[in-house]
């Protein structure tokens, strides 16, 4: 079995990896999560850029990617294949909550006239995994697996209020804060009272942080347990009335919904 040199040895050490971790597979890996919206094309030269790797490194990842399905080429520019969303089904069929929540946000968002949404936390962002929407509002675009930042959402609030304090502490100094709208709040320490008052609370609202003219309303999702595994949130615009308003509206039904989901997650 071929030995890592040096530097390679030193740098995993460092990172933690420990010794059976796949620098190849974690390279590739990175490729195949540089396309995205902003990146819907790349060539070679801009997907090494883009993972920061050298282009013969990221030459042979596109090459095993297009080989595997996942990526076609035209022989110079790179892009997804429809093959890249098995990965995300074999998680919503597998975590089994998408399938609980999907019913959930669709009841909810028919009954308030507005959109409902489940998420998770991964990293720095949530990831919706359920999503509902008013029949008026339908689109052929879907919201599931939407990332949005969770330090100025009202899902990202309360799950990451969710976390052990330490946890949430030492993610939120390697993610500082940037700006989504106007009105995201910026100050280090009062988005950590903002948290704080999710975790207090049991809820959180976001006015306007993470898009401009929408309110948002979230509160956890807990197992038997306690432990937090989703938060559920429904987004009104701001003209269907104040902040005020939109708790007194949304707040009983989500809570009353949490405690009945409760029972429901492993």
């Amino acid at each position: 079995m071929p030995r890592l040199n040096a530097g390679d040895a030193t740098r995993r050490e460092a990172a933690g990896h420990g010794p059976d971790f796949l620098e190849a597979l974690a390279r590739g890996l990175a490729v195949l999560q540089a396309f995205g919206p902003e990146r819907r094309q790349m060539t070679l030269a801009e997907a090494a850029r883009a993972v920061d790797l050298p282009r013969a490194t990221v030459r042979r990842a596109l090459h095993t990617l297009v080989t595997l399905g996942h990526l076609e080429s035209d022989g110079r520019l790179f892009r997804l294949t429809p093959r890249v969303l098995r990965l995300a089904a074999g998680y919503l069929g597998a975590n089994g909550l998408s399938s609980i929540l999907q019913p959930r946000c669709e009841q909810l968002s028919a009954q308030f006239g507005a959109p409902c949404s489940a998420a998770v936390l991964d990293g720095p962002e949530i990831v919706f995994i359920a999503y509902g929407q008013p029949a008026r509002l339908l689109n052929l675009t879907t919201m599931v697996g939407l990332r949005l930042p969770a330090f100025c959402t009202a899902l990202g609030r309360v799950l990451l209020a969710g976390l052990p304090e330490a946890e949430m502490e030492a993610l939120l100094q390697r993610h500082p804060p940037h700006a989504v709208t106007a009105q995201t709040e910026l100050d280090p320490l009062r988005i950590r009272r903002r948290i704080a008052r999710a975790r207090s609370e049991g809820f959180a609202l976001v006015d306007q942080e993470a898009e401009q003219g929408f309110r948002s309303l979230a509160v956890p999702l807990r197992r038997h347990d306690g432990r937090v595994v989703a938060a559920l949130n429904i987004g009104m615009h701001s003209e269907r009335g104040t902040a005020a308003a939109l708790r007194e509206a949304v707040l009983p039904t989500l809570r009353a919904q949490a405690a009945d989901l409760a029972c429901q997650f492993l």
